[in-house]
């Protein structure tokens, strides 16, 4: 039997010194691709709206898109813990609406747990979450639904008083009862102080080598997604390239007459010996 990534997995890495892996996917085969890889946790990333839909930010993505997204992915999962973003509007208008609408991603889509982006402001709604039975994932620092109130997407921590911030807000969704937190976009020396300060995890992106795991966009760390190329992801692979060579040859074989070939094809003869 498949044993299953938990948040106790999480919590006990952190207290081993093993680092946790976790990567996005929006649909079943790269889902399933990543399971089979052996990663710890699926992060179904609101991140779909710019490198699945083309969009500018993650603003635009709706519930209903993250819903079909999660669903497709928890089908291609057996192992890893899936963790579904609540997007832009879904837990910031009402209690009542972030209740309804992170309930949704664990019973309607099977999602293990929920992310919700920001600090102390949310804390409250945190603890009310994980008290009826919702793990939440904290994110803090760049958190990507506040561009437009930080300018862009900026490093966040470069200020004393923006290192305090960062640090109380840690403190405050941790006591709120989040079993792990992306650092995103932060300064070495504040992410290493954050993750060395609190019991849970810290999940990094962009925030150096001393968190509890790290973080990457499945179309970034594969050279897929070529619009916005953060300092932060390393290409391990230059898919976006193969892509593109694969289908001129794909093009000239079929203008060529060369694809299909005889073994790609079905002959009457063939299918009546049958």
């Amino acid at each position: 039997m498949v044993k299953r990534v938990t948040v106790r997995t999480f919590l006990k890495k952190k207290r081993d010194g093993e680092k946790i892996t976790m990567l996005t996917a929006y649909d079943y085969p790269t889902a399933k691709l990543l399971d089979q890889a052996g990663i710890d946790a699926i992060l179904v990333g609101d991140s779909l709206g710019m490198v699945i839909q083309g969009n500018e930010t993650t603003l635009p993505v709706t519930v209903e898109e993250m819903i079909y997204h999660v669903k497709a992915v928890r089908r291609g999962v057996t192992r890893a813990m899936v963790i579904a973003d609540m997007p832009f509007l879904s837990y910031q208008v009402s209690r009542q609406d972030a209740i309804f609408n992170a309930g949704l991603m664990l019973k309607e889509c099977g999602a293990d747990a929920v992310k919700l982006e920001g600090g102390e402001r949310i804390a409250d709604l945190i603890e009310e979450l994980v008290s009826i039975g919702i793990p939440v994932m904290g994110h803090i620092g760049l958190t990507p639904q506040s561009v437009n109130v930080f300018g862009g997407y900026r490093v966040q921590g470069r200020t004393d008083k923006e290192i305090e911030r960062l640090k109380n807000d840690a403190k405050a969704i941790e006591e709120a009862g989040v079993f792990s937190i992306v650092l995103e976009s932060v300064p070495v020396e504040v992410a290493k102080e954050i993750t060395e300060s609190i019991s849970v995890p810290t999940i990094g992106i962009g925030a150096g080598p001393y968190t509890d795991g790290q973080v990457l966009v499945f179309h970034d760390y594969l050279g897929i997604f070529e619009d916005i190329k953060p300092r932060f992801v390393k290409r391990y692979r230059e898919l976006g390239r193969e892509i593109i060579e694969a289908t001129k040859e794909y093009i000239e074989e079929v203008k060529s007459g060369k694809f299909p070939a005889p073994m790609h094809s079905f002959y009457l003869k063939d299918l009546k010996k049958g």
